[in-house]
């Protein structure tokens, strides 16, 4: 249906978090967190990221100024319903809490975005993960300062309104997304990504790549139906300001993403890496993003027995920049008739001078596969343990992701979303 131009959206929305950047950062969290009047400090992380030390040298350095900090490091890797539960448990147990630090990858920031929600207002997990998954329920009173410091660079989470979690008795990925869900302050040192292998690496560089290219092709805000006030929502489509950032992340990912992959100990790639996190978060958290990363909720919700190098192998698991990253040549593939000169500016800024002699459509989906060859990435949704015959499955789990591919710059149908994932079970 076209909308009449008198009913269509005039106004676009941005929000952020504060933003402190570069190295040392971190060490002045404590400083920070006095600025919110905060006495008692949680500080989420997992075991790995505990390991290194960095969550223990911030908690030491917020008690350097007089505030009581505790850590919680049982956070969860691609965090579940059930994981988010026992950290919700702990923080209501041990609370009152004034503040909250999480320090890690998207997981620990998610499970620190939604104990925030739940020792704020009342009800459980469910309640409000996004529906038809669960209840959509919007928070009714006001969060605590969440301060937000990722050891991973891609996942964006320091920045958005989202927290994203695996719903395990449907075995679905799903989220929670309101704009009282964004951290107060997001805290990017790149000296914490340095031990980031290199797995880790190139599956949360695919993350940040697909944040800016989405954000960049996604469905105008001026082709939305017009809103009121009160049902303005984070993602509210592609406007001037997400794309300046969405082309500043995609410019500094041509060079800093192959040399962060093979050379783990590139101090200057990784904190280009890092400001290109920080530019596709503070972009899509705005914009949204579509195709690519509704069908990667059920890739990573449904996977049976694929370990990735790099991470925890005591479960399977296919990591969310990994999952996006898969389907995301035949996604733009499709996506390219509704914005074709978007689509050609996201593949000059990755690979200015890349040689393709086929048509339009496929440069970009050339300029990724070749991408994802060169750092390493499985060659498609095969390559982590589906067939042909799990595409019926999987596109069942992509249609409950509606809040995303309402972002799509082309609507897919269910026929479509089929085509694009079995084109997707070996890209080459």
């Amino acid at each position: 249906m076209t909308l009449d131009a008198s009913s269509l959206e005039t106004v676009f929305t941005y929000g952020a978090p504060a933003l402190k950047f570069g190295r040392g950062a971190a060490d002045e969290i404590g400083y920070d967190l006095t600025q919110y009047g905060a006495r008692r400090v949680l500080v989420l992380t997992d075991p790995r990221v505990a390991a290194t030390g960095w969550p223990r040298r911030i908690a030491d350095g917020i008690a350097g100024y007089g505030l009581e900090v505790e850590i919680f490091d049982d956070a969860h890797v691609e965090p579940t319903d059930v994981s988010m539960g026992k950290a919700v448990d702990h923080a209501r147990g041990t609370g009152p809490w004034d503040a909250f630090v999480a320090v890690g990858g998207g997981s620990s920031i998610d499970t620190a975005k939604a104990v925030n929600l739940l020792t704020s207002n009342d009800g459980e997990l469910m309640d409000y993960v996004n529906a038809p998954v669960g209840g959509g329920r919007a928070p009714s009173k006001p969060l605590k300062p969440l301060v937000a410091v990722p050891t991973t660079t891609g996942t964006g989470a320091e920045s958005t309104t989202v927290c994203v979690l695996d719903v395990l008795s449907l075995r679905v990925k799903s989220g929670i997304s309101h704009l009282r869900m964004r951290p107060t302050l997001a805290v990017v040192d790149p000296r914490l990504t340095m031990s980031q292998p290199a797995g880790v690496t190139a599956a949360s560089g695919m993350d940040i790549l697909c944040h800016a290219a989405e954000s960049y092709t996604a469905k105008p805000y001026t082709e939305f139906a017009r809103k009121r006030p009160e049902q303005r929502v984070p993602y509210c489509g592609s406007n001037p300001l997400a794309d300046m950032f969405a082309e500043r992340a995609l410019g500094l990912l041509r060079n800093a993403l192959p040399a962060a992959v093979a050379d783990g100990d590139n101090l200057a790639a990784r904190e280009d890496m890092a400001l290109a996190a920080t530019f596709a978060g503070l972009g899509f958290g705005n914009a949204g993003v579509h195709i690519p990363h509704a069908n990667a909720y059920p890739i990573a919700g449904q996977v049976r027995d694929f370990h990735p190098d790099g991470y925890p192998d005591e479960e399977p698991m296919v990591p969310h920049g990994m999952a996006v990253s898969l389907t995301a040549p035949e996604a733009f593939r499709f996506t390219f008739p509704a914005a074709p000169e978007r689509h050609l500016r996201v593949a000059e800024l990755l690979a200015p001078g890349f040689e393709h002699t086929g048509a339009d459509e496929d440069r970009l989906p050339a300029v990724l596969r070749d991408l994802l060859r060169k750092i390493g990435i499985p060659n498609g949704i095969g390559a982590v343990g589906y067939t042909e015959s799990d595409v019926d499955d999987l596109v069942q789990g992509t249609l409950k992701q509606q809040r995303l591919l309402a972002t799509a710059p082309r609507e897919p149908s269910e026929e479509d979303l089929t085509g694009i994932l079995r084109r997707s079970v070996s890209l080459w």
